[in-house]
């Protein structure tokens, strides 16, 4: 009976056959994991540093003294204290295991290093990119200035033209006649005016 009610209290409200299971402006609670949860960031760090350390003369000098006392320690001490006999499966065991976990570790250490390269040469080919883009325009801005400068009076000739008006001025004031020395004549100041509107 009291099923049948809520059947119908959903009919009346419009309410879909299915139950909600919260409110849609809320999150949902987080889900329970049952298996162990790891920084991938953090995991790939300490893999780098394993591969790194498996990489180095050390870790080969280490791995040979302790094969070397595992076997002398299990060929020279007495009976009851061998815990591995002659044909020491216990260290090809150990050593299986050891390369089983390293060769996952350095493989991940190589992706890792992949990745870092992929994004350096994306940077370094934007970077090449920024700076082609940079000569192009410096080389476009300097064909402009030098054409710009074919049109700007330089030193020397401003220096001629000077020199040139010194020595017709100084014609034209030797020319003149005592009190009469006229440096700028009317007419011609009086065209210059005009042309210079």
């Amino acid at each position: 009976m009291g099923a049948d009610r809520e059947s119908r209290e959903r009919a009346a409200t419009g309410a879909t056959a299915a139950p909600r299971r919260g409110r849609l402006d809320q999150p949902l609670p987080p889900r329970r994991w049952f298996l162990p949860e790891w920084d991938p960031e953090a995991f790939g760090r300490l893999s780098e540093r394993i591969a790194r350390f498996l990489g180095t003369g050390r870790f080969i000098v280490w791995m040979t003294i302790v094969i070397i006392v595992w076997v002398l320690w299990n060929i020279f001490a007495p009976g009851a204290l061998r815990f591995d006999g002659y044909p020491f499966i216990f260290l090809t065991l150990m050593l299986s295991l050891q390369a089983s976990y390293a060769a996952p570790l350095i493989l991940l250490a190589q992706n890792r290093q992949d990745d870092r390269d992929r994004v350096n040469l994306e940077q370094d080919r934007k970077q090449n990119e920024r700076s082609i883009a940079d000569t192009e325009y410096l080389t476009r801005e300097i064909a402009a200035l030098r054409m710009g400068l074919g049109e700007v009076a330089t030193r020397d000739w401003i220096r001629s033209e000077l020199q040139d008006l010194v020595r017709e001025l100084e014609e034209r004031y030797a020319e003149g006649s005592g009190d009469e020395r006229v440096v700028f004549p009317a007419e011609r100041s009086r065209v210059r005016d005009v042309d210079d509107r």
